[in-house]
């Protein structure tokens, strides 16, 4: 999920650099997949299973990156940092705050530090999703984004609802939003929907607001239950254990740019997905190199008193 899926998404999966090495992205699967997928299209009329939302749990977690791989004519000699995710829901709304610390070494220039935090707030019915970013390199701010999207309420049933992203931040960027695009927490839950139903695969366009590029396609493969225990260290006293010692699958993403139809995956990303909302593992790969996102803290975030949703 662009780092909901933690778009995660991008975003829960999250979710903060571009090609450029800026910005880290969620991925998508091969062409083969897409096919597959296209017949599960979600649409953001549908409802959203109350049971998969209800089992989602509050938390935050810190997540240290490292590069595990390259091709040998890349210029990129590291990247290293961490990443923090908080995620909540309130009255109306889910709310996510990203921070990222990465440190950026190359073959032929100076170390680059890049730091970033995105926040959205995307409420529960899928008609509205506000978000704000700001990234700095080596402390100066290079890129700001704030903006709102939207789907009106239909004034009949039957009447098909489009919507728009329009950005205060760079002013004047606005993205038409067709019907079934979703914004990242919708993505989450759809796609633990069609894992709890048993079903492998599923496409879906999303617009998360983490670049000035506007939606992206996601597909989406879902593989078999795997044991996350067994990928963590037990010992370490930052960790809240019940929350990993959960129900989890490994999930496989691919993400393609709308405005490049024909192109391949700007990355794929292998995560172990919990039905809790929770990622636990990732890895990311970019078309020159490859990079792990390891949980090494996690916390439990109290219930807020909202029981409506």
């Amino acid at each position: 999920m662009r780092l909901a899926l933690a778009s995660p998404s991008r975003c829960t999966m999250i979710t903060a650099m571009n090609a450029t090495v800026t910005k880290f992205k969620a991925l998508k699967v091969s062409a083969l997949v897409a096919m597959a997928a296209l017949s599960s299209m979600a649409s953001p009329a549908q409802a959203l299973d109350q049971k998969v939302m209800d089992a989602l749990v509050p938390h935050k977690a810190l997540y240290e990156i490292k590069m595990v791989s390259k091709d040998s004519g890349s210029q990129i000699l590291n990247i290293s940092g961490q990443m923090f995710y908080e995620w909540r829901p309130e009255c109306e709304a889910w709310v996510t705050d990203h921070r990222f610390n990465l440190m950026y070494e190359y073959a032929d220039s100076a170390p680059m530090k890049i730091t970033s935090d995105f926040s959205t707030y995307e409420t529960f019915d899928g008609k509205e999703f506000n978000f704000s970013s700001r990234r700095k390199r080596n402390g100066e701010l290079y890129q700001e984004l704030r903006g709102i999207g939207e789907f009106p309420v239909a004034a009949e049933e039957s009447e098909v609802s489009t919507g728009e992203a329009v950005y205060s931040m760079p002013d004047g960027l606005i993205f038409d939003l067709d019907q079934g695009v979703l914004f990242p927490m919708a993505h989450t839950v759809k796609v633990l929907e069609y894992a709890e139903a048993g079903k492998r695969f599923f496409h879906a366009t999303i617009f998360d607001g983490s670049d000035e590029e506007g939606p992206v396609e996601i597909n989406t493969f879902i593989g078999d239950r795997v044991n996350a225990m067994a990928r963590l260290d037990d010992t370490n006293k930052n960790m809240d254990t019940t929350l990993i010692n959960t129900p989890a699958r490994k999930v496989r993403m691919a993400f393609f740019p709308l405005a490049e139809p024909n192109a391949d995956a700007e990355y794929e990303m292998d995560v172990v997905f919990h039905d809790n909302g929770i990622i636990s593992d990732m890895l990311v790969e970019y078309r020159d190199f490859s990079v792990t996102q390891k949980l090494v803290a996690l916390e439990k975030l109290p219930e807020n008193d909202c029981t409506d949703r």
